[in-house]
């Protein structure tokens, strides 16, 4: 799994196959400066997590799972699948957040005869990305970078993608940083690409969560689990992580979540909640994600009784 530079901050990798006709390649598109909705609670510039992307291929043909965010990062994803020289058929979306999804306008201008698909309770959850309040949103933050109108995947027909007599395994798992949330399971390389469902290396998406959601996030990276995975592919992930250490990803992220848990329902402020996380997960990237969590779950109510 060496890493290969495919362009400015973006990096690519490639699975051992099982079947030396079938191949995964990660690109993890950088972090973005984002103009940020609350101030900063520690030092450090407000950014879009790192997110991944990933490109199953075959002999000619290839599928990618998410499509990233901005119009920058989804050109150079289509160079980097132009440059494979392989006939891009299909784009599954993992789930609605739009940080993997608005990049389809871009990445079907330049394979117009893709299809971009997911499960029909995701399409109703991209759906509600685009509206005016959550637009308004992702124009705040990413101003002049996001789709007038961004395209919406339609509805798979199974469960099942078809690559070259390879199946590619949509599984609804339900609850990650958002629900409905699906994974791929790629029997032929022992691989799931998890999308948001596993975080490696990064501040975790907590801020639409409570007690109960956060509860049922474990429930479905144990379903990860179960399949045994020898690669799994994390929605969020810092640019260098390796992605050959399941243990290790699926175990991370119970872990942080199960801190954040515990920790909330002793703190008093989004700052000391902030501050005990980093106590425990200070290496981790994008800690941006964690002051903006934070935030959020002391609007909502949630933490220790003053």
């Amino acid at each position: 799994m060496n890493p290969v530079i495919c362009g400015p901050r973006f990096i690519a990798r490639k699975g051992t196959a099982m079947s030396s006709s079938l191949h995964l390649d990660v690109l993890v598109a950088p972090y973005n400066p984002i103009a940020g909705l609350i101030s900063p609670m520690s030092k450090g510039e407000a950014t879009w997590p790192a997110t991944s992307v990933s490109l199953i291929s075959g002999e000619r043909d290839a599928v990618l799972i998410d499509a990233a965010l901005i119009p920058a990062d989804a050109s150079r994803i289509a160079e980097w699948i132009r440059a494979t020289g392989k006939n891009l058929t299909t784009i599954y979306i993992t789930h609605g957040h739009g940080d993997h999804f608005f990049g389809l306008n871009t990445i079907l201008g330049a394979f117009p005869a893709a299809k971009a698909v997911t499960t029909a309770a995701v399409i109703l959850d991209a759906q509600q990305q685009l509206s005016p309040d959550l637009m308004q949103f992702w124009n705040t933050i990413l101003p002049g970078q996001i789709p007038e109108l961004p395209a919406v995947p339609d509805a798979l027909d199974g469960d099942i993608i078809d690559l070259e007599g390879h199946e590619l395994r949509t599984i609804t798992v339900g609850q990650s940083d958002t629900a409905p949330s699906t994974i791929v399971h790629i029997p032929g390389l022992d691989a799931v690409i998890a999308g948001d469902v596993a975080y490696n290396g990064i501040h975790q998406w907590l801020a639409d969560t409570d007690h109960d959601k956060r509860m049922q996030w474990i429930i479905s990276i144990e379903r990860v689990e179960a399949l045994r995975p020898a690669i799994v592919v994390a929605g969020h992930k810092r640019p260098d992580a390796r992605d050959d250490d399941p243990a290790a990803i699926l175990g991370g992220t119970k872990t942080y979540i199960r801190d954040f848990d515990q920790l909330l329902s002793g703190s008093h402020s989004a700052q000391e909640l902030v501050d005990s996380m980093m106590v425990l997960h200070g290496d981790l990237g994008n800690p941006y994600t964690l002051w903006t969590a934070a935030q959020s779950v002391f609007e909502q109510g949630q933490g220790a009784s003053s």
